[in-house]
């Protein structure tokens, strides 16, 4: 009987509290949850303003680790690209504004980060993850229409190859990519 209280014990401490909240990922062609946060300059940049083109909304865990910043370097070298398939890129974290702005100033990021430093965005694109000694965005993207519809989401993401994975589909979901 100790054994079988030991191991819920450890299980409770072992899973994180998000999976009790049942946080869910916005299903594709639901409409994206909305959003107002502070990018890395204190600018407050909301889903409305990012309206008319193509989203890249990508959530990733902490500024300036290995991942983290093989991402955003791959969504900087590949910006002109994105931009003519009509595409933006923004990044969200549980980060402070300051951590971000020394990240995008560090690596030349030309795209916001955004400061989700509640996360309370992460938390409604089922992105959140608190493991009760820490707490941090997964790393999900989701690629968000003109008119504001989830048409794709990425819950497994190569950071190697993410870029490349988005430019790709966007070419075969843009009706302007010339497919």
């Amino acid at each position: 009987m100790l054994k079988r209280i030991g191991m819920l014990l450890l299980l409770l401490l072992v899973v994180p509290i998000n999976a009790a909240l049942g946080d869910e990922v916005p299903a594709v062609g639901s409409t994206a949850p909305a959003f107002s946060l502070a990018d890395q300059n204190g600018k407050e940049v909301s889903l409305d303003s990012l309206r008319g083109k193509w989203l890249v909304l990508y959530f990733y865990p902490k500024n300036d680790t290995p991942g983290c910043t093989e991402e955003a370097c791959s969504f900087r070298d590949d910006m002109d690209q994105l931009t003519r398939l009509g595409a933006q890129v923004v990044g969200v974290s549980i980060a402070e504004t300051a951590s971000n702005a020394e990240f995008a100033r560090k690596y030349h990021l030309p795209f916001p980060l955004l400061a989700d430093k509640d996360g309370v965005v992460a938390q409604r694109y089922g992105a959140y993850s608190d493991w009760m000694v820490t707490r941090f965005a997964r790393r999900y993207t989701f690629l968000i229409d003109a008119q504001g519809k989830i048409a794709k989401t990425y819950l497994k993401v190569d950071t190697s190859k993410h870029s490349a994975e988005i430019i790709a589909d966007l070419k075969q979901l843009s009706p302007s990519s010339g497919k």
